[in-house]
């Protein structure tokens, strides 16, 4: 049995960071008024011109760079986003265009919020199943291009940049050792209706808004959370005291207090980028994990526990030791 293992991180954001006090200049809001519900002071915007295919690049660029690995090692390329730089073909072909490695699998998954938690999933089987080796996963977005920015209670929320990690097949030490320990997945599409975009070249032929109801989709995702964080550390026959690092989805820092709180984790412990970086949709766990990386909080060995929800319903769990 192959396990995979994390070699390598790298992530990019765009130039551009709005500040709250920006927007309160063209909406009715407050930098008290974001930080009080939300805990997101700034947010990153993509440039005109600048697509979710190039902030992709660059993270894996990173990524591959902290790997100590060249783009032709790389035998599978999985990028999770829900805003392609075009309805088809898939972002991550273009990514693998600029990257030189033609031939090998590139495919995009679109699990919105929960888009990098699949991403891994998917990977993770590709090598334990013996097919890939050497995988690159990424999530990229540009959720700026989807927003109605008169809509307060939507664009004070995310931002755009992209995160990645490369993942490595070796043999499965059985505890302890390095690698992916399990992953978790769900859904539930009862509740389009709660988050969700008002287009697409199907029903609309246009690509549409964001639209959300903040307060139901809060509510579900303190439940389904806490939920999949259990099934991850029961799966694992594991404590909440064993986990090293939470690294959530950045939606809502009121939202990953909460998680927090259930799993009687310290603050310490929990890698907040939300008042950086806003809600980043797929790119926010890995934007997290690398930052937490790269400044030496999370060392190998570690336990981390990464979880998302989305839009969809989607939410998901991955535990793995660094």
């Amino acid at each position: 049995m192959m396990k995979s293992v994390f070699i390598g991180s790298g992530a990019y954001l765009p130039q551009r960071a709005i500040a709250n006090d920006e927007l309160s200049k063209t909406i009715d809001t407050s930098d008290e008024w974001i930080v009080a519900r939300t805990g997101i002071r700034r947010r990153h915007v993509a440039a005109e011109g600048e697509f979710t295919s190039d902030l992709a690049y660059e993270a894996a660029k990173e990524a591959l760079a902290s790997a100590g690995m060249k783009a032709s090692e790389l035998d599978l390329i999985v990028l999770a986003t829900a805003t392609p730089d075009e309805t088809f073909p898939a972002t991550a072909t273009v990514v693998q265009t600029r990257l030189g490695v033609a031939g090998i699998g590139a495919f995009d998954v679109q699990a919105v919020c929960t888009g990098f938690i699949y991403a891994l999933a998917v990977a993770n089987n590709f090598i334990k199943a013996g097919q890939s080796r050497n995988v690159l996963v990424i999530g990229a977005e540009t959720f700026s291009r989807i927003l109605d920015w008169q809509d307060r209670a939507t664009c004070v929320l995310f931002g755009d940049g992209a995160g990645a990690v490369v993942l490595r097949a070796e043999p499965d030490q059985g505890n302890g050792a390095r690698g992916i320990m399990s992953t978790h997945l769900h859904a539930d599409g009862q509740h389009h209706d709660m988050l969700y975009v008002d287009g697409g070249p199907s029903s609309t032929r246009t690509t549409g808004h964001l639209r959300m109801k903040g307060k139901e989709v809060f509510r579900h995702a303190v439940v389904n959370l806490a939920q999949v964080v259990n099934e991850a550390l029961q799966a694992n026959d594991l404590e909440a005291e064993a986990i090293d690092w939470l690294v959530p989805h950045q939606a809502n820092k009121r939202i990953i207090d909460h998680t927090a709180k259930k799993l009687k984790l310290p603050p310490e412990k929990v890698v907040l980028t939300v008042e950086e970086h806003g809600n980043t949709s797929a790119a926010s766990v890995p934007l997290a994990l690398h930052e937490a990386v790269s400044d030496g909080r999370i060392t190998p060995g570690d336990v981390i526990l990464m979880e998302a929800m989305g839009g969809g319903f989607t939410w998901g769990a991955v535990l793995a030791r660094w």
